[in-house]
């Protein structure tokens, strides 16, 4: 077979969009809605700039890089590449990313109706089914488009529908008020929550889990390949979007009413007043879905990259080891957990940007690539690292006075001046170099 069927497409497409959507996807446009109010619209294109097209934009690079992240990476210096892509998958993988998805699951399907003396062991018991289900599903990935794309994914977006729609007939009110931070630029402060979303790093792994269950399909041409993830990227994107808008127009109305303290309560509480118990029922299961098919996602694209770098070690045990240690850090708790991530991610997140980017303009960089690669990485790190470290509550007055001098810092992008100065650094040294070299020889 040279490229997959439109069918082959669709369902390739529902599963990447049920890696995506997450929990915190769920989240974050609710209360975006209710704080941009009657500025939604501007907001939610910004959001969707961030939270959808850069993550469909990081698939379609590790599917153009033919062996992933790491083969970008390589670009820098081989053995960036394998730490900088072992750190990635570790990180969105079995020590953060799948035990949070786990614990996000718990909290808001589980938890709300169990006693608060029961929660430790209410948790243990949901862990080991919850995790018992993603190990059935990881271990077969040939299977993974059938399980997810076929029954997960429909499933999950029925219950999204039944809920949204439900919500824009009773909610009749209009959109809410617009809160401080997006009266002036709700275009920008959209685009910071897209950010904080964290998809662009998880696309990182869920494009080698796209580019190997098309190949499964019998698709081996590098072209086709990238046709067929570009494709099956445009129908998870166009999923996104369609949700995102759905349930941000909910947090504008409910918004109008009343002020919620995240995107969580404004769905709980919706749902609650829509359909009472059955509603948060129904919330529930749709966070359980969202969480489920990420957490199988991360850890099929894990134990495949890990796989290709442990070649001596099978896929069962790699799967096994995988679940039992986001078994075990899922039962630290969802605080625990947030509080050692949050600032791991802050680090590594704008280096995945940089790198992204500077991809799809790599044919363009011939003999210059590593050179600006390095410099636009050194400029990124020196930001992105001091993020990361304040969140630990390592501070420095000098640096962070220092720093403060770059535009969008207070917003998390101070790395971004940084990144574009040592890009064009490392291509000017490039340059000289290779005038110097051609001097000697001449």
């Amino acid at each position: 077979m040279t490229t997959l069927s439109r069918k082959e497409t669709f369902f390739v497409g529902l599963m990447l969009f049920a890696l995506f959507f997450g929990a915190g996807n769920l989240i974050f446009p609710p209360f975006l809605g209710q704080q941009s109010g009657t500025h939604f619209w501007y907001a939610i294109a910004g959001f969707i700039i961030t939270g959808v097209g850069l993550p469909i934009l990081t698939v379609l690079a590790v599917a153009k890089a033919k062996n992933g992240i790491q083969t970008i990476g390589n670009r820098v210096h081989p053995v960036f590449g394998v730490v900088f892509t072992v750190i990635v998958y570790l990180a969105i993988g079995p020590f953060m990313g799948i035990p949070r998805g786990a614990n996000v699951a718990y909290e808001m399907s589980v938890k709300p109706f169990v006693s608060e003396g029961s929660n430790t062991m209410a948790l243990l018991i949901f862990t080991i089914i919850f995790f018992g289900l993603v190990y059935w599903v990881s271990l077969n990935p040939s299977k993974l488009v059938d399980r997810i794309g076929s029954l997960l994914t429909p499933a999950l977006l029925i219950a999204i529908a039944v809920l949204g729609v439900g919500s824009l007939l009773k909610l009749k009110q209009p959109l809410g008020a617009v809160s401080k931070e997006y009266q002036a630029h709700p275009v920008i402060h959209g685009f910071m929550e897209g950010y904080l979303t964290m998809d662009t790093i998880a696309a990182l792994a869920f494009g080698i889990v796209v580019i190997t269950a098309i190949r499964q399909k019998g698709v081996t041409n590098q072209r086709a390949i990238v046709k067929g993830t570009l494709q099956s990227g445009l129908i998870a994107g166009a999923g996104l979007i369609l949700v995102y808008v759905t349930i941000g127009v909910m947090g504008a109305k409910a918004g109008a009413t009343h002020t919620y303290k995240d995107g969580a309560a404004i769905l709980t509480t919706t749902a609650d007043q829509l359909f009472s118990v059955w509603g948060v029922l129904l919330l529930g299961v749709i966070v359980l879905l969202a969480c489920f098919t990420t957490c199988v996602g991360l850890v099929v694209a894990c134990s495949q990259y890990f796989g290709k770098l442990l070649p001596k070690i099978s896929h069962t045990m790699l799967v096994t080891v995988m679940t039992v240690i986001s078994f075990l850090i899922a039962n630290l708790g969802l605080a625990d957990i947030l509080s050692l991530s949050v600032p791991i991610l802050s680090m590594i997140y704008p280096l995945t940007i940089v790198l992204v980017i500077l991809s799809f303009f790599h044919g363009l960089f011939k003999e210059s690539a590593r050179g600006i690669y390095s410099g636009a990485l050194i400029g990124t790190i020196l930001v992105s690292v001091y993020d990361g470290l304040v969140q630990y509550g390592v501070k420095s007055e000098f640096l962070t006075d220092l720093y403060g001098h770059l535009p969008l810092f207070a917003e998390g992008l101070g790395w971004l001046i940084p990144a574009i100065i040592g890009g064009l650094c490392g291509f000017l040294v490039s340059l000289l170099s290779k005038r110097a070299d051609q001097s000697i020889h001449a």
